[in-house]
């Protein structure tokens, strides 16, 4: 059964900038140590945070992933997904190519690593899974249809992993509202901006703080979802 105690060891996809790096300082901040996994190979450097170069739509990143991990700071007790990608088309003239892409990078590489790295935390009888969703999640709209799909695919998978690990591993969604990050800039089709919305917008910061918060509850208490976004937002 879990104990409560927040643990010490952590994995992030998608750590080296906006949400996952905000995640990762906040780790480093409370003496976790922490790798880091993302395609981006800017190695920024943090006591007590590795990185590992890791494409999740490839098995094989995977495998050196979790070898790396292990290696490095043991088998981690919390596990942050938050690796992703945007993108805005027309499922009428969009390209089917980059539809999977997202699919491989949302979906399947949060499969890819709840299954090198949940086992571990089964048989260590504790853990804490984190997925990093949107409020786009179960929100069809117009050019959204790809990455809302891929959310809401995300959340199912959270729900379901809650529910077949049961009562050893703690899984928390969180739900972003217009975040003051790279994402529209890196989205890769269609345009959008944080200041186009005109909304407002929460920072990477405020999201680190509700993981924190989620992993942080002790004895029976779980966090199931979290959904944070600026007091303009309407969707």
């Amino acid at each position: 059964m879990q104990t409560g105690n927040i643990s010490r060891k952590a994995l992030i996809t998608g750590g080296t900038n906006g949400i996952g790096r905000a995640i990762a300082k906040k780790f480093s901040e409370e003496n976790f140590k922490t790798v880091i996994a993302d395609v981006d190979n800017t190695k920024k450097r943090d006591e007590n945070i590795f990185f590992c170069s890791t494409d999740v739509t490839r098995s094989s990143d995977i495998d050196h992933l979790f070898n790396y991990t292990t290696e490095t700071i043991g088998n981690p007790d919390i596990l942050v997904i938050n690796a992703g990608i945007g993108i805005r088309e027309s499922l009428t003239e969009g390209d089917p190519e980059k539809w999977q892409k997202v699919m491989d990078t949302n979906f399947m590489g949060a499969l890819r690593c709840i299954r090198a790295f949940v086992p571990a935390m089964l048989e260590k009888g504790e853990g804490n899974v984190v997925f990093i969703s949107s409020v786009s999640a179960n929100q069809p709209h117009p050019s959204g249809g790809i990455y809302s799909a891929s959310k809401t695919a995300l959340e199912v998978i959270a729900e379901t992993l809650r529910l077949e690990t049961i009562p050893y591993i703690n899984v928390t969604v969180i739900s972003p509202g217009i975040t003051d990050t790279k994402f529209f800039k890196n989205q890769i089709s269609g345009h959008t901006s944080v200041e186009g919305l005109d909304m407002g917008f929460i920072s990477p910061e405020d999201l680190a703080e509700d993981v924190f918060y989620a992993i942080s509850r002790k004895n029976n208490r779980s966090i199931n979802k979290i959904i944070t976004r600026p007091l303009k937002q309407n969707f």
